[in-house]
């Protein structure tokens, strides 16, 4: 089972989209800094998440909460 995770930094405020088969693994990856692309924006809490997808959904369905209109639905659903 996949699931498609939104991050917030408490560095930045800022937003960072992901998904994997095991949320609470990748978040502590995240923190530890083993994260490339969020390494410098550290620590992260979890947010948001959705499960029950299969790859590919998750893959599409992050896709979409990081275009614009995710962005505004993100907005609208945790602010």
């Amino acid at each position: 089972m996949w699931c498609v995770y939104v991050l917030r930094s408490q560095k930045d405020r800022h937003r960072y989209v992901g998904m994997t088969t095991d949320v609470v693994q990748r978040l502590h990856e995240h923190n530890a800094g083993k994260v490339r692309s969020t390494k410098d924006r550290r620590p992260f809490e979890l947010i948001y998440q959705e499960s029950n997808y299969t790859c590919t959904q998750a893959r599409e369905r992050e896709k979409i909460l990081k275009s614009v209109a995710g962005r505004r639905y993100l907005d609208e659903k945790i602010g």
